[in-house]
C-alpha cells in the first residue's frame, strides 16, 4: 500500500457539519470511506492555518487515492488535495533508477 497526505479544506456548509456532529464524527466517517476502498487512516489531525484537516493514510494505488477525493469533492462540503507520500527507502530506489534525461538548452 501506498502512503498519502490528504490536505481538507471545508466549505461554509462543511464547517457547519462539523459544528454539529464534531470532530470525532467526521473522523468515524472518514475512517469508513478510507476502509471502503481498502485503506486505513494512519492519522487525523485539524489544524489552524490554511489547511482544515490533514489526514495520513494508507491506499491501495492511485486510483482508489482519486476516488476518495473525487467523491469528498463532489460532495460539496470539503475539497481536498493529495500529497503521495515516499518512505527513504523508496527515495533510495528512486536514486538507483537509470533516468534518460537532456537538460533544456543542452
Amino acid at each position: 500500500m501506498s502512503k498519502y497526505l490528504i490536505k481538507v479544506n471545508y466549505t461554509v456548509d462543511g464547517l457547519k457539519g462539523v459544528l454539529r456532529d464534531g470532530g470525532t464524527t467526521r473522523r468515524q466517517v472518514v475512517e469508513r470511506m478510507v476502509e471502503s476502498v481498502g485503506g486505513r487512516v494512519e492519522q487525523m489531525y485539524y489544524a489552524f492555518g490554511e489547511t482544515d484537516l490533514y489526514i495520513i493514510a494508507d491506499l491501495p494505488s492511485n486510483v482508489a487515492s482519486a476516488a476518495v477525493g473525487l467523491r469528498v469533492s463532489a460532495a460539496g462540503g470539503a475539497g481536498t488535495k493529495t500529497v503521495v507520500l515516499l518512505t527513504p527507502e523508496e527515495v533510495d530506489e528512486a536514486t538507483r533508477q537509470e533516468v534518460e534525461y537532456r537538460a533544456p538548452g543542452t
